[in-house]
């Protein structure tokens, strides 16, 4: 698609339906380096619609589908037209990936935290959402949505179907508009026991009227094309009239990045049985499923043998989120040099292995707790994780132990 020339030098070279999927989005493309519409390359919506027909069972209209700058430039676009800034609400679960509270100050927001369960595997808590609500509505502050991030970042937890359901009918009775952010959908270590459903099934199983939008992105699954910057949103149950409102929202970057949209269509549509690549595909992809689940499930199992640390074997997402406890001493020396404890840890950590970790305090977390996010992405598992043990254990050693 960069250099169109090229389909001829490698014909007999590379594998047929290659230059067949790029001939096709020539044809409807045309030079990547013009703009396309600002909603998306029509085309390549439609091949969203069907992605999402054939995930959910359910129909979906390229009309209804935004592709966008990666997930973050949907969510980003979705709260500034939710937001009336300094009343509006926006329910974020706790740990939360940054970006939700970062665009909601952007946007004079106000982020409602409720907190996920550890104890229950980092389920989601519908009381604590109940009490988030009637605490924002006691202090004057209008709850308008809900973020639910499944998998989860940075707890890796995947919320089952019944729990999804109890959801949707709390933003019924609250009339909360839905933000799914489902960008780990592929990204499953048990997928036989802990499967992903969108909200989207769940919403039209129900038959629910609520207001639902739904984000994916190329940055995450086995495609790891962060720097293309390509995503979607989809609308459901969203008026006629909110949607031109995102149209016109949106003509205002006048499109997404075009070759992040090539790559979503990659993602979208891969290479089906029976075709020349899909042998080759096939086994890359199931190399990075299983290479990602045997570093998620070992690290917890290492992390949980070490004192004073406790960590959910995630089931879905690209991290662990163990918790940790720290000698009081650790705790004054974070307090004299400024820093939360858990900040502390991570410096140390880095500065002695060069493992770098995301403090808890980053993503939210109860008072008096602490921990950390650890990606399962790199390879050696076994070397850092060993490097790993040997810090903590001279961390604890070195500020007086537990």
């Amino acid at each position: 698609m960069e250099y169109p020339p090229l389909a001829e030098l490698v014909q007999g070279k590379w594998p047929q339906d290659v230059l067949d999927r790029a001939k096709e989005l020539q044809e409807h493309i045309g030079s990547i380096g013009a703009y396309s519409h600002s909603k998306g390359v029509p085309f390549i919506r439609k091949s969203v619609a069907k992605f999402i027909e054939e995930r959910d069972g359910f129909p979906s209209d390229p009309e209804d589908i935004f592709l966008t700058a990666g997930a973050s430039a949907g969510v980003s676009l979705i709260l500034n037209t939710l937001i009336t800034p300094n009343v509006t609400g926006v329910l974020i679960p706790i740990p939360q990936y940054p970006l939700y509270t970062a665009t909601l100050a952007q946007y004079s927001g106000v982020a409602l935290p409720y907190h996920l369960s550890e104890p229950n595997g980092w389920s989601t808590s519908l009381e604590e959402i109940e009490t988030a609500v009637a605490k924002a509505e006691k202090e004057g502050i209008v709850p308008r949505a809900l973020v639910v991030i499944n998998p989860g970042n940075p707890t890796g937890a995947i919320l089952d179907k019944k729990t999804m359901a109890e959801v949707v009918r709390l933003c019924e009775k609250h009339s909360l508009v839905l933000l799914a952010d489902e960008v780990y959908q592929a990204n499953l270590h048990r997928p036989d026991t802990h499967p992903f459903h969108s909200f989207k099934q769940v919403v039209r199983e129900l038959q629910s009227p609520v207001p639902l939008f739904s984000f994916h992105s190329i940055s995450k699954g086995v495609k790891g094309e962060c720097g293309r910057r390509g995503g979607y949103f989809e609308c459901t149950n969203i008026s006629d009239e909110v949607r031109a409102l995102l149209y016109k929202m949106a003509s205002v970057t006048l499109c997404p990045p075009v070759s992040g949209q090539i790559a979503l269509d990659c993602l979208v549509r891969p290479p089906r049985p029976g075709q020349p690549s899909y042998e080759q595909y096939k086994k890359e992809t199931d190399t990075i499923h299983a290479a990602l689940r045997h570093r998620t499930q070992l690290m917890a199992q290492r992390l949980n043998s070490l004192p004073g640390v406790s960590c959910v074997d995630s089931p879905g997402a690209l991290y662990l989120y163990p918790k940790i406890e720290l000698p009081d001493k650790a705790i004054e020396e974070a307090q004299r040099q400024g820093k939360s404890p858990d900040t502390l840890y991570a410096l140390e950590l880095l500065e002695e292995t060069g493992i770098c970790v995301v403090p808890g305090s980053g993503f939210g977390q109860k008072d008096g707790e602490h921990h950390y996010r650890l990606t399962c992405l790199c390879p050696g598992v076994e070397e850092y994780v060993s490097a790993l043990e040997n810090f903590h254990k001279k961390f604890v050693a070195k500020y007086g132990g537990l």
